[in-house]
């Protein structure tokens, strides 16, 4: 599938999401990580309830990170408003989060990945081969994944991706009500 083309879905493809291991139309890997409370979330707790916009990212307090995580924040009631819950993954610990979440305000969960196993699991690539990669994507209620966006560098971007694709598919559920 080329750039300009589209998904089964109606969406958009993602940015060299053909790169990563789970693609549009997959079903989302399922899993269960601590998060910034200390709490364990299970990414199927949220099927048949909520869209999911999963994103990972490199690093807590990190230059990208932050720009990333805060438009993320800012852009939190409009996400939510278009049925999505935001979980954000990194190999950082449940302290490191928690001081990021506090840090910078975030209303979001954040979820520590420590080991990397979940970003294996989901493929997401290194930059450099040693920087962990920037993937963002955006599972429906079903649990299927409908978009992914794949870039290190375009931090704010992840956000009007998730928003755009959360609104094609807020479109395809109110046809079929």
């Amino acid at each position: 599938m080329t750039e300009g083309e589209k998904n089964n879905s109606g969406l958009k493809p993602n940015c060299r999401g053909d790169l990563l291991s789970v693609k549009v139309g997959d079903k989302a890997p399922d899993f269960t990580l601590p998060s910034q409370t200390g709490d364990n979330v299970t990414l199927s707790e949220f099927f048949g309830k909520k869209n999911v916009v999963l994103y990972f990212y490199p690093k807590d307090e990190t230059t990208g990170c932050i720009r990333e995580a805060c438009s993320f924040r800012d852009s939190y009631e409009e996400l939510t408003n278009l049925g999505a819950e935001v979980l954000g993954v990194s190999g950082q610990s449940v302290e490191s989060h928690k001081s990021f979440a506090t840090h910078y305000g975030l209303p979001f969960v954040l979820l520590s990945d420590e080991g990397n196993k979940v970003r294996k699991l989901y493929g997401v690539p290194s930059s450099l081969g040693i920087i962990p990669g920037r993937v963002t994507y955006i599972i429906d209620k079903k649990g299927v994944v409908r978009h992914i966006f794949n870039s290190q560098t375009q931090t704010q971007q992840h956000v009007e991706e998730a928003k755009d694709a959360l609104k094609e598919l807020d479109k395809e559920q109110q046809v079929t009500l």
